[in-house]
């Protein structure tokens, strides 16, 4: 089991792709600390945690709850974690919030909430995960193939994702002494309810359309590819934003 003996932390990681995570890493022999951000996924997180504990006895699983763009927040579910586990080694940001709507039309509101969610939550969560992980960790954050093209609509989405791209190159450099490595990965549009909420027939066809297989991604694409990054085979990757799209954007 390549992960064996670490200790993970997937920041929304009760639902969809996170869930997955989980199952992925738990299943590797990863002890787990699960975020979740609001009272709506309590029920969720804690039948994830009853399923994970049940079928996999011998791993430890702690489920944490909070805004992760208040930096009190954060700092106190890091402390959380190293009182839980001793120690973190592995770190996955997939929080995140879409918003289609024209700039122009976009709300002061509205603004300040995309970027609280998908720009300082990230910068918080790297800057809490920088600080107490072990040497030869891993950092992998979630973010979008909007940064590798554009789709009208998406421009205060993408323009919140991508900052957290140069977090993560930032942080390969910094920590590069430590032989900790930091990643972001940006999937084409996945077949998950945070896609289809802003779509119509029509919008979603087209994204099908522009990918091997005419489909959209899915999350068992995405999370073998974190796996691996979380793993010893993925120590020589760092600094870098891959896209597994099925062929969405071809940067």
């Amino acid at each position: 089991m390549s992960l064996e003996g670490k200790v993970a932390f997937i920041t929304g990681g009760v639902k969809n792709l996170g869930a997955l995570v989980a199952r992925t890493f738990a299943a590797e022999g990863a002890d787990l600390a699960l975020h979740y951000h609001g009272s709506a996924a309590k029920e969720a997180a804690d039948a994830l945690a009853l399923e994970l504990q049940s079928s996999l006895p011998k791993i430890k699983v702690f489920i944490y709850q909070g805004d992760l763009a208040v930096a009190a927040t954060v700092t106190e579910i890091y402390a959380a974690i190293v009182q839980d586990f001793g120690k973190l080694d592995v770190m996955v940001n997939t929080v995140g919030m879409v918003l289609k709507k024209p700039l122009i039309a976009v709300t002061e509101a509205e603004f300040d909430q995309m970027f609280a969610v998908n720009t300082k939550a990230a910068f918080l969560i790297n800057q809490g995960a920088a600080k107490i992980l072990t040497d030869g960790g891993r950092i992998i954050n979630i973010v979008t193939s909007l940064l590798g093209a554009y789709t009208g609509g998406y421009s205060v989405y993408q323009g919140a994702k991508a900052p957290v791209e140069w977090f993560t190159k930032g942080l390969s450099k910094e920590l590069q002494p430590r032989g900790i490595t930091a990643n972001a990965i940006a999937p084409g549009p996945m077949d998950t309810p945070f896609f289809y909420g802003q779509e119509d027939d029509h919008s979603v066809a087209f994204a099908k359309s522009m990918a091997i297989g005419g489909r959209l991604t899915k999350i068992e694409d995405v999370s073998p590819l974190i796996k691996f990054l979380a793993g010893p085979d993925g120590a020589w990757i760092t600094g870098q934003l891959i896209f597994p799209n099925g062929g969405f954007t071809t940067r």
